[in-house]
């Protein structure tokens, strides 16, 4: 909309916060920064305006006349066909009447001085026998690849934001996420792009083979199959490859997806769409946007940070959904305990390392770990402030842990141990001008 109507049209965000880490007004600037937003942006901390407007559910829009006068308001996802029709009538009334401004505004835009190469970097994979570290540098648009110790090995993407295929320093990624390796091949969430990359790691190559880079608008998409390269997904978070299969946090649909590459099939694996913390059969369980994934070579572990909680489901998909840790949507915190006493704060990543789950609580800038049998809870990492900064995504490789330290822009080495941290020197990897 603010491309159709440049000039006439003035996005004002408002953020009304669900939770308590979302009230800081340096969490919004981080997040302003890491999506590249370029309209203002109001903190609405207290949720004055959310009271004000009637608001009842995120995302809400409300239209307003040139004439400060309130028209009308629609709430969900997927409403730019009736914004459109809505702003088209406002602008050709106001057109008549002569009272309609086109000259844009200007707005001066945040900006943060980087140091290193990384730019809010949402996940990472580290590979121990092959000695080689996989970065999502998200913002950067990129795939950043290194040895362990942060040694250049190559980068894919030209750190602009669009989809492109082809060798390494012409293929063009949008927020990258999540990555799993198979062999010499290394698959990416292309969150933005909602498609599934493939890196040929010899080559130095990238290509689609999953998604056709339009956002799905099914908000409850069926539960069946389909040729990869037709099917449109949407918001794909993370991702894990087990015995020819590709599990895929969908965390724009509130499910798990599974690429069948024997069959050439994609599709939902779990979850019926809704967003809400419902256990059971696969089909008939509910998750909220599932952003990280785990496992112990049976069950699949997921990260479901909306509703702040770690779900658990078989891999060969016969059995239930539950829950380890987790409550519901408005169920969160920091604390630690033993089942349903334990609250995380929006945790993005998870992995499973010699019986226990090691969790990237995003939002309370810690490592919990969890014990999956037990339904344990306690602080691995992070009690000393500033330790970590919205941390994303984990990996372990022999007895260090690798941490996307998100809005630290750096990645974070944790000796498990000692639990020692170290920020890993990256060396040869050029920063993204600006």
């Amino acid at each position: 909309m603010e491309a159709k109507y440049p000039g006439v049209l003035v996005i004002i965000g408002v953020h009304s916060p669900k939770f308590p880490h979302e009230k800081k007004t340096a969490s919004i600037r981080k997040a302003i920064l890491r999506y590249g937003v370029d309209h203002p942006v109001v903190n609405d901390m207290n949720l004055a305006l959310w009271r004000r407007y009637g608001v009842k559910q995120w995302p809400t829009y409300v239209l307003i006349d040139p004439d400060g006068k309130f028209r009308g308001g629609v709430s969900g996802e997927q409403q730019l066909k009736k914004l459109d029709l809505a702003i088209g009538q406002l602008v050709r009334e106001f057109k008549a009447k002569g009272k309609l401004k086109q000259t844009p505004i200007a707005f001066k835009l945040e900006k943060e001085q980087i140091q290193g190469p990384l730019f809010f970097p949402g996940k990472v994979l580290a590979d121990k026998a092959s000695n080689r570290l996989f970065i999502a540098d998200s913002t950067n648009n990129r795939i950043v690849i290194t040895d362990l110790n942060g040694k250049k090995i190559a980068v894919a993407g030209t750190g602009k934001e669009a989809k492109k295929d082809g060798a390494f320093a012409e293929a063009m990624f949008a927020d990258p996420q999540g990555m799993a390796l198979d062999g010499e091949t290394l698959y990416v969430a292309d969150r933005k792009n909602h498609s599934i990359r493939a890196l040929d790691l010899k080559a130095q190559t990238v290509k689609t083979i999953a998604g056709t880079g339009v956002q799905d608008p099914l908000l409850f998409p069926k539960y069946k199959t389909a040729n990869p390269l037709v099917r449109k997904l949407n918001s794909p978070w993370d991702l894990l490859f087990f015995n020819k299969n590709l599990y895929i946090a969908m965390a724009g649909h509130h499910q798990i997806w599974r690429l069948d590459f024997g069959a050439k099939q994609i599709g939902p694996f779990a979850g019926n769409g809704n967003e809400e913390l419902v256990n059971g059969t696969l089909p008939r369980s509910s998750f909220a946007q599932p952003s990280g994934l785990g496992t112990d070579g049976m069950n699949l572990f997921v990260a479901d940070s909306e509703i702040s909680a770690i779900r658990v489901l078989p891999l060969d998909g016969r059995g239930f959904v539950r829950t380890i840790v987790g409550e519901g949507l408005f169920e969160f915190g920091d604390k630690n305990g033993t089942g349903r006493e334990v609250r995380l704060q929006h945790a993005l990543g998870v992995i499973h390392h010699k019986g226990n789950l090691y969790v990237a609580d995003t939002y309370n800038n810690k490592i919990k770990l969890i014990d999956p049998s037990k339904l344990t809870c306690t602080t691995f990492l992070g009690d000393t402030p500033g330790t970590l900064d919205e941390p994303g995504g984990l990996s372990i490789a022999g007895d260090k842990m690798y941490i996307a330290d998100t809005s630290a822009h750096r990645i974070q080495v944790v000796d498990l141990e000692t639990r020692a941290v170290s920020t890993l020197n990256i060396q040869g990897v050029d920063a993204v001008k600006r």
